[in-house]
């Protein structure tokens, strides 16, 4: 069986995950408390074939849940029972804006604690051992509903094959460094297509952007020396069983050398063995 527990910061985007991941075949169990985690995992295992695939939500409308949370995965370990946690998380700013959007009350808000803000605050700390452990890590801020069910779908088609799933991000480091990255790689002191008239408008999936880009002979060595080290590095974090591993290449505004590397890479990665996706962050920004 393959458990999954889905946790992360409220506003997220959980539930848009989980019905993706209902329809990549989990059976899906929303907001369920932290105690009736390790039962319901033993119900699951005792039906074997019934539901092969099996995601639990798990967050902070359960009361007490960072203390109970970390308690029952510590239950699952005992009873040889194995599992991964997806962790959605999304900056403070989006999360503060998405709650006034729907105008819904964050979880943790009581009669003591009524400022948004300080919610999120605590739920975040409250989160970081959890979000520390998490086999996946998704950070939803540039993402819309669709590309969300996008990377789930990267995420765990992949995963079904046991196999670790590598993803090649291109960002601008003017939006900020993705929160989910394992390695950063800065382009910007690359030739820069945007100063190309004609290339201005068109970005790294383009041909013709793709290869003002990588024709030179900077990029072209630079580029030799970062797959050296990742060839090198990703059969080790396989090794050591790592589920993901996210390649960040960020230039300026995310659009044209960050999407040319990123594209490169995946390509590589894929012809020699290891499927990997690739996702543009900030290619659609102004």
């Amino acid at each position: 069986m393959e458990l999954i527990i889905v946790t992360g910061m409220s506003g997220a985007g959980k539930s848009v995950a989980v019905n993706a991941m209902e329809d990549l075949g989990f059976y899906c169990v929303d907001n369920l408390p932290p105690q009736f985690i390790l039962p319901f995992a033993k119900m699951s295992v005792g039906n074997k074939g019934k539901h092969d695939r099996v995601a639990l939500v798990v967050d902070a409308r359960s009361k007490n849940v960072f203390v109970e949370l970390n308690e029952e995965l510590k239950l699952l370990k005992e009873n040889g029972i194995r599992f991964k946690i997806f962790y959605l998380d999304a900056s403070d700013e989006v999360l503060l804006n998405r709650y006034k959007e729907t105008r819904r009350k964050h979880p943790l808000m009581d009669e003591q604690l009524t400022s948004l803000e300080k919610a999120i605050e605590l739920e975040r700390s409250s989160f970081q051992a959890i979000r520390s452990n998490a086999d996946f890590i998704l950070e939803t801020t540039y993402l819309s509903n669709a590309k969300l069910k996008k990377e789930v779908n990267n995420i765990f088609h992949q995963e079904g094959n046991q196999r670790m799933q590598v993803k090649a991000v291109s960002f601008g480091f003017k939006y900020g460094i993705p929160n989910d990255a394992d390695l950063v790689f800065d382009l910007r002191y690359l030739p820069n297509p945007y100063y190309v008239e004609s290339l201005r408008a068109h970005t790294g999936l383009d041909d013709d952007v793709y290869q003002y880009v990588m024709e030179t002979e900077l990029a072209e060595t630079l580029f030799q020396k970062l797959i050296d080290l990742i060839d090198y590095l990703v059969p080790l974090y396989t090794e050591e069983g790592k589920s993901q591993l996210v390649i960040a290449y960020g230039c300026t505004g995310g659009k044209h050398r960050s999407v040319s590397f990123a594209r490169r890479t995946a390509a590589h990665l894929t012809e020699n063995g290891f499927p990997a996706v690739t996702q543009h962050r900030d290619i659609e920004r102004l």
